[in-house]
């Protein structure tokens, strides 16, 4: 079974920045799509960024030029590098990956961003 575990979650103010990291129990290389997805209360779990095993990403327009997405083979860690971070981004941020036709999450770490 695999497992992902995010980390690095947090309160920051505005305009702060924040890394997120999500360790893998198992060889990432392999694993076609990874990604961050994101869901503030009451509202539905969306996309903020997926990278593919070779180098495609694909952002929200919402944190586009602010959040890179990066994925470290090496260490079976992907991560999530947020700049300007604004109160809209608060919420829980799940780490995902697509294994043949199972989606595999992470328990989500929060983040908190106050004005």
């Amino acid at each position: 079974q695999v497992q992902l575990v995010e980390s690095g979650g947090g309160l920051v103010q505005a305009g702060a920045s924040r890394r997120l990291s999500c360790v893998v129990s198992r060889s990432i290389g392999s694993i076609p799509v990874m990604g961050w997805y994101r869901q503030a209360p009451g509202k539905q779990r969306n996309m903020v960024a997926t990278i593919t095993s070779n180098g495609m990403i694909n952002y929200a327009d919402s944190v586009k030029g602010r959040f890179t997405i990066s994925r470290d083979d090496a260490t079976n860690t992907m991560y999530l590098q947020m700049n300007s971070l604004k109160p809209e981004d608060t919420a829980v941020y799940y780490c995902n990956a697509q294994i043949q036709v199972a989606q595999i999450w992470g328990r989500g770490t929060q983040v908190t961003v106050s004005a």
